[in-house]
């Protein structure tokens, strides 16, 4: 399995959204996106309250946990409460657990939180969306080992990329640590994830432009999205 936050990238990393594929065919949609060269899984979780949608549950990251034994999952909560989904995501596979700044109370909140990810034996991320200044969620990204920006305004698939938040990107790749990730979730597709790695980004989120495309293609469309070969 791919660790993100200990590998050597030489060229960012590629998560396919889960919240795109064909739920009737999840563990092999799952399957097909590793082999065509993804390098890890995304899992969004939406409980229909601090986003207007409600998508799945701990169940289904135990389902791609089944199909996928040896992926990493990335789970990110669009929750209003949640620590009370860090232990069943943990418990169904769960490698990464992110949540979001608009729901912390305080600094000490967020990092209280973040161990408490930690002591359930996952990577923890914190996430911020569009409209959220950039300055509350500063101050604690050292205690994270994933740093999520959103480019749409979450609750939905297939939004257009919104290009401010490469600002953002910029300023928390300059604080960031070597093991520290930094993600894009939102309208990515072979441009604007040209556009996020330009920004810092090192690990990009592509829902509908993977699932949403033929399947003999998802290959091409991965490699595509990872910009230019680079020399190590």
């Amino acid at each position: 399995m791919l660790d993100p936050f200990t590998a050597h990238l030489t060229r960012p990393l590629i998560a396919p959204s889960i919240l795109a594929a064909d739920f009737a065919n999840l563990g092999r949609d799952c399957q097909d996106a590793m082999k065509a060269g993804a390098d890890l899984l995304h899992v969004d979780i939406m409980d229909g309250h601090f986003v207007p949608n409600l998508s799945m549950g701990p169940a289904i990251c135990g389902a791609c946990r089944a199909a996928c034994p040896d992926a990493y999952l990335d789970v990110h909560l669009m929750v209003s409460d949640p620590q009370f989904f860090f232990r069943p995501f943990a418990d169904n596979g769960a490698n990464a657990i992110s949540f979001h700044i608009e729901v912390m109370e305080s600094e000490r909140h967020a990092r209280t939180l973040a161990q408490e990810v930690r002591d359930l034996g996952c990577s923890p991320g914190i996430v911020i969306n569009p409209p959220t200044d950039i300055r509350i969620m500063l101050p604690v990204i050292d205690a994270f080992d994933l740093v999520l920006v959103m480019s749409v305004n979450p609750g939905f698939g297939g939004q257009a990329f919104i290009p401010e938040v490469l600002d953002k990107c910029r300023l928390i790749r300059e604080r960031l640590r070597p093991e520290q990730r930094l993600e894009i979730d939102g309208g990515i597709n072979p441009q604007t994830a040209l556009e996020a790695i330009d920004a810092g980004v090192d690990l990009l989120v592509a829902g509908s432009s993977v699932f949403g495309k033929p399947r003999p293609q998802w290959g091409e469309i991965i490699e595509s999205l990872r910009g230019p070969k680079t020399h190590a």
